[in-house]
């Protein structure tokens, strides 16, 4: 399965979750698949997804889901020991790991050689770190909200995406809707 495949098949469980999503393609690809008020799309900011998920997590009781990507949690890596340090309970972080910059042209990370997304999550401190095949994502998300435990999901995955169009939603509408999705 390709990122998109995956979001297509997690979209019931994502409905009126509040869900910060990685910059570019997979927004557009989520925007597509699911457009809601209580989704934040990322525009112009790599690598933020999952501290800006954190950050929410924390301000608020509701439960927070980031969709991340792999290159974007290798060019922010400092995000791994703030979740693993202050992680609370209604957060889940879901690293979709295609083994690629999948928004700059599909170049390789180094997840697809040796590096190890979980092992470098748990070494931060992530106390609870699970590994899921793209088949298993939709399970697995399910159970990590039901734990009630905060979560660090990868997600292993082929590279590829899907054509959509670029979100034209202006991004202080994004932000407006995404507040009072928050605050309901």
């Amino acid at each position: 399965m390709i990122r998109s495949e995956i979001l297509k098949d997690i979209a019931p469980i994502l409905k009126d979750q509040l869900i910060v999503c990685n910059i570019g393609i997979p927004s557009q690809e989520l925007h597509a698949i699911m457009d809601q008020p209580s989704n934040f799309y990322m525009l112009g900011t790599m690598g933020l997804a999952s501290s800006i998920g954190l950050g929410v997590a924390l301000a608020q009781d509701k439960t927070v889901i980031s969709i991340d990507g792999d290159g974007s949690v290798l060019t922010n890596l400092g995000t791994l020991p703030t979740i693993g340090n202050n992680c609370p309970d209604n957060f889940i972080l879901m690293i979709i790991d295609n083994g690629s910059y999948g928004s700059t042209g599909d170049q390789p990370t180094y997840t697809g050689r040796k590096t190890d997304l979980a092992g470098m999550a748990r070494a931060a401190g992530c106390d609870n770190v699970v590994e899921v095949q793209d088949v298993d994502t939709g399970k697995a998300l399910q159970a990590a909200i039901d734990s009630g435990k905060g979560t660090v999901m990868i997600v292993k995955c082929d590279s590829g995406n899907a054509k959509m169009p670029v979100i034209t939603m202006d991004p202080v509408i994004i932000k407006d809707r995404f507040m009072k999705a928050i605050a309901s």
